[in-house]
């Protein structure tokens, strides 16, 4: 991942879907889509470690459903249309089971990916469109073309970080303050 051309400085805390003390003093930026294996891959390594520092409140996570026009990754834009971003911590769990059965759902028509989200995950279609657009805008913004992207201070990465590299960074992100 080239990451010399993402300028961090155009990448808000506003749009996405927050999970975690607003007043948190470190903020995980995550720009995904669930459709990607890559970023099944992110969500899969991080897990434990964000949730241990969402638990005592020393992160706020930010996902951000990023849209994209890829072919293979159009059906995830379908499933970030069905997250409730007003339940926050209840689509975390949803996201868990989102990429667990991304194998499965992965492959569908578009229409059987949206009877999925509805009948298999208890989804409904969510008014998420002016959210998506603000998140596709800040991506362009700040140069963001991949996913994962990842990035917490002026750390930028991808999935191709362990568990013990993401304490590292929110630990000396957390001591900046």
């Amino acid at each position: 991942m080239d990451i010399s051309e993402i300028i961090v400085s155009n990448v808000g805390t506003e749009a996405g879907i927050h999970i975690g003390k607003s007043d948190a003093p470190v903020k995980v930026i995550s720009f995904v889509n669930v459709r990607c294996p890559f970023c099944r891959e992110w969500h899969e390594k991080s897990r434990d470690v964000l949730r241990r520092y969402l638990d005592s409140g020393r992160i706020e996570l930010i996902v951000k459903p990023f849209d994209k026009e890829k072919e293979s990754l159009q059906r995830g834009n379908i499933i970030h249309h069905h997250l409730d971003y007003a339940v926050p911590e209840q689509t975390l769990e949803i996201l868990d089971e989102v990429y667990a059965r991304q194998d499965l759902w992965g492959s569908l028509t578009h229409e059987e990916v949206a009877n999925f989200a509805e009948d298999e995950l208890g989804l409904s279609e969510q008014d998420n469109e002016e959210e998506a657009e603000k998140i596709i805008a800040e991506a362009n913004a700040a140069n963001i073309r991949l996913v994962p992207t990842v990035i917490i201070g002026e750390h930028i990465f991808d999935e191709h970080i362990s568990p013990e590299e993401l304490e590292k960074l929110i630990l000396e992100e957390a001591g900046k303050e």
